[in-house]
């Protein structure tokens, strides 16, 4: 807006009365001019008319200069006045046009802001995908250190990447339900030859690519079990996701000091057939956990000291054919753990130690038909634990030395003794089929519980 352009107060109203005289003057001039300039009388003495005449026109002449002042600084004060509320709107004007800018500025700054997190985002996503396509790369190499680097890779990715975990930890799975054929552990013909130089270098080369391939497999494991022991809180903790390992192979493995909880972990058709694979101390609680239709046919699978509280684990159709399978000392707390239609042909199954209170525990339909499956100092508190259906043709199924509080649930079964095989404590061992069974059981019960509070004197049976 333009500055107000005013002259001196003084030069304005010297000015606006020089102009008023000489207009004054003008019009006098003019009418003399138009009166044909008349001649002036002058008397010898000036009368009191003609003096207050004169006064009259002197006062005249003053407030005529005055009134010129009065109205120069009327005019000067409503010019200013006019400039000052115009300057008030050009200020508001001025302000209210700032707020527009701010807010242009604003939402440019937003969107600029915007772009930049989508570019961002766009670049960070380019960069998993790059770092995604890398890692799968590597794993796809025909060089152990190259998968190995690959399995680093990927799981670093999983780390970094929380949006794009569950597909890393799925590429890791399924890295480990490839084909797969553990190295034979034991001297062969084959071996022997290589001892004395005579194997072929394709044979040689063939064993150490099974190592190699072993330890890469291990390293998946290992590094799953380091990111399921981390706290629920912890930003690279895997808890709560997804494990799809049906129809691997394991030849050992820690999985030890992990937690499962929600989400759902298969090893459905999976494969235990040589080493030692460590889930002890470990934590079931909530989700499921399947090993349905699995096979434990060699080595060490040790489940000792863990704890099964909610959710469902399941062992329903799998097969224990040989070695070892320690469930020791562990806990069944609530949720269902079932080994439903399983078969025990060989090894060992050992709950020893155990304790069941609450939930349940099926045997439901399992065959018993060798090895050895012992409860030998566990306890059954409140765990409703079923044989409902059990076949027993061979091995054994030992609750001899176990304390129960809580008879398990047997069919009925031929013949006044349980069958050949089924170990029971000793009050009672000489049941007479199933419903007899269970007289007897709540018998023992009952006598078990007289014992202890020593009341009465318990005769066996």
């Amino acid at each position: 807006m333009p500055a107000l352009r005013l002259w001196g107060i003084r030069r304005s109203i010297a000015l606006a009365v020089a102009a008023a005289l000489t207009l004054v003057g003008a019009l006098i001039a003019a009418a003399l001019w138009y009166a044909g300039w008349p001649g002036i009388q002058r008397d010898a003495t000036v009368t009191a008319a003609t003096l207050f005449d004169l006064l009259k026109l002197v006062f005249a002449v003053v407030a005529g200069v005055g009134g010129v002042a009065a109205l120069v600084v009327a005019y000067r004060r409503q010019r200013v006045a006019e400039h000052t509320n115009a300057l008030a709107e050009f200020a508001h004007q001025l302000a209210h046009a700032a707020d527009l800018r701010a807010e242009v500025t604003k939402a440019l700054a937003e969107a600029a802001d915007e772009r930049a997190k989508i570019e961002t985002d766009r670049n960070g996503v380019r960069l998993f995908n790059e770092r995604f396509a890398k890692a799968s790369e590597q794993l796809g190499s025909d060089k152990a250190a190259v998968r190995l680097a690959g399995v680093y890779a990927m799981a670093g990715l999983a780390d970094d990447w929380r949006e794009g975990r569950q597909t890393c930890i799925d590429v890791l799975c399924a890295y480990l339900r490839m084909p797969y054929s553990p190295p034979s552990e034991t001297p062969s013909e084959a071996s022997t030859q290589q001892a004395e130089g005579q194997a072929s270098t394709v044979d040689a080369e063939t064993a150490r690519a099974a190592r190699e391939e072993r330890e890469v497999r291990h390293t998946v494991i290992r590094l799953i079990g380091r990111h399921l022991r981390l706290i629920l809180g912890d930003p690279t903790s895997w808890r709560g996701l997804d494990f799809d390992f049906t129809g691997a192979v394991f030849d050992g493995g820690d999985f030890s000091n992990v937690t499962f909880s929600g989400g759902r972990v298969s090893f459905e058709g999976a494969t235990f057939s040589a080493g030692r694979v460590r889930f002890n101390r470990s934590t079931f609680s909530g989700g499921e956990v399947s090993f349905r239709g699995s096979t434990f046919g060699g080595g060490e699978v040790v489940f000792g000291g863990s704890t099964f509280s909610g959710g469902l684990v399941s062992f329903e159709g799998a097969t224990f054919g040989g070695g070892e399978v320690f469930f020791a000392w562990s806990t069944f707390s609530g949720g269902e753990v079932s080994f439903a239609g399983s078969t025990f042909g060989g090894g060992e199954v050992i709950f020893e130690g155990s304790t069941f209170s609450g939930g349940r525990v099926s045997f439901g339909g399992s065959t018993f038909s060798g090895g050895r499956v012992s409860f030998g100092g566990s306890t059954f508190g409140g765990e409703r634990v079923f044989f409902g259906g059990a076949t027993f043709s061979g091995g054994q199924l030992r609750l001899d030395k176990a304390l129960i509080n809580v008879p398990p649930e047997f069919g009925v079964w031929s013949g006044k003794a349980p069958p050949d095989g089924l170990f029971l404590p000793e009050a009672w061992a000489w049941a007479d089929g199933g419903r007899l069974a269970k007289r007897h059981l709540a018998r023992a019960e009952k006598r078990q519980l007289t014992r202890a509070d020593g009341s009465k004197n318990a005769d066996a049976l």
